[in-house]
């Protein structure tokens, strides 16, 4: 049986009324329609972009060492300048082709380890830097040439609660998929209660939207011990071809956002797709006792990342499946 839907009130938990066995939950198949999903994907990926891709956490930027990746096949090396800013650009040296992502960082200036050039963020020697952005949780890096769209100063960044007033996270992973894959399995809310059965429980999905205004509204409740669950509602919308935002829009953590973004990498030995889903959660509550929580960030974020790396555990394997199956032509719809 379910609980009564959330409505923000003083108690943040609920009580369900009975225990439902995994096999005897409510199917869900005829809802998560094929077209349906397929419809709100392809929206998505005709939303643009401006070319930004999302390279990881602003955290893990420090102002001592670069973050080395690849991105659409393309290695890039980002830092923090001596004002804090980020910089990026190839991450090869144009010197002898050494990688710069495991350069040194100076006083605000990358120095390669092989010989010792500098670089200080702008052009050198045929090395032209990236426009990059970092937006207080993640970092991102722009390339006209992959995204091949009309540029943009910055990139498109989700609406996020007060910084003040939250605690962000950021989880990382990789899979064998491409970011539409990733999207996909964002754009499939009904699957939760079924795939995810030891964090949710009495999934609705109340909206699909449409054409013109795409989105999934969601009753759900968290699980957190036996009967006892914490219900809210929550907003699925897809701003751009390689990003969903999940809000609680009621409930416990009102305003809170997950946003789960997908950056291509390039193809490993075997010529796979490989993807990062980079998710920052950034959690907000109304409550005097959230103070607390805030005051503990450093412990709280692992347990955040934890929890999201449990759910994208599964939820990659759900992306890799749905790629091997469009990749030999076996894919339903």
């Amino acid at each position: 049986m379910s609980t009564r839907r959330p409505r923000g009130g003083r108690f943040p938990l609920a009580l369900r009324r009975a225990a439902v066995a995994w096999e005897r939950q409510r199917p869900t198949w005829r809802e998560a329609r094929p077209a349906l999903i397929a419809g709100a994907l392809k929206r998505a990926q005709a939303r643009p972009s401006g070319n930004w891709y999302v390279l990881g956490a602003a955290r893990d930027l420090a102002p001592d060492r670069p973050l080395g990746a690849t991105v659409a096949g393309v290695e890039v090396v980002a830092w923090r300048g001596a004002d804090g800013g980020v910089r990026a650009g190839p991450g090869a040296c144009p010197h002898l082709g050494a990688p710069l992502g495991k350069a040194r960082v100076r006083c605000g200036t990358l120095v390669c380890h092989w010989h010792g050039l500098a670089l200080d963020g702008g052009p050198f020697a045929g090395w032209e830097p990236f426009p990059a952005y970092d937006d207080g949780v993640l970092v991102w890096v722009r390339l006209d040439r992959c995204g091949g769209e009309e540029p943009t100063e910055r990139p498109s960044v989700p609406v996020r609660p007060d910084p003040a007033r939250s605690v962000a996270a950021v989880w990382s992973g990789v899979g064998r998929c491409e970011p539409e894959d990733v999207v996909a399995n964002r754009l499939d809310p009904w699957h939760g209660g079924w795939f995810h059965p030891y964090s949710f429980v009495d999934l609705t999905v109340l909206d699909t939207g449409g054409e013109e205004e795409d989105h999934f509204l969601v009753d759900v409740s968290f699980r957190l011990a036996g009967r006892v669950v914490v219900p809210v509602r929550a907003r699925f919308t897809a701003p751009g071809p390689r990003t969903v935002v999940m809000e609680i829009e009621d409930g416990e953590g009102r305003g809170s956002v997950v946003e789960t973004h997908a950056t291509p990498l390039g193809t490993d030995g075997a010529g796979r797709p490989r993807t990062a889903v980079v998710e920052a959660v950034v959690a907000t509550s109304g409550r005097p006792g959230f103070a607390v929580a805030r005051t503990g960030a450093p412990l709280v974020r692992p347990l955040m990342r934890a929890a999201a790396g449990r759910l994208w555990r599964d939820d990659l394997a759900y992306a890799e499946r749905r790629w091997e199956l469009r990749s030999a032509g076996r894919f339903p719809g």
